[in-house]
């Protein structure tokens, strides 16, 4: 299955590594390296004011949408059985 992240992008469940709450990454000096380090492609769908970001495993997206809400979303699709 699928999960809306925002800006009309879908990303496989299964590729999803992390969700990341904007606060965490302000407050953390660590999450802010590894943002900075990461080779991989970044992807910015919140047109200026990011609320979380999802980590997969090709890509790295700055979403518009609010952690709480991607998970509920995620969960929702856990709860019919849809996640592996």
């Amino acid at each position: 299955m699928y999960v809306h992240i925002g800006d009309e992008t879908l990303v496989r469940s299964g590729d999803i590594i992390a969700i990341i709450s904007k606060e965490c990454v302000v407050t953390s000096s660590e999450m802010e390296g590894f943002l900075n380090q990461e080779h991989t492609e970044i992807v910015d769908l919140s047109k200026g004011g990011y609320k979380s970001i999802v980590v997969t495993k090709d890509k790295i997206f700055y979403s518009p949408l609010a952690s709480g809400t991607l998970k509920k979303r995620s969960n929702r699709l856990s709860a019919q059985g849809v996640l592996e």
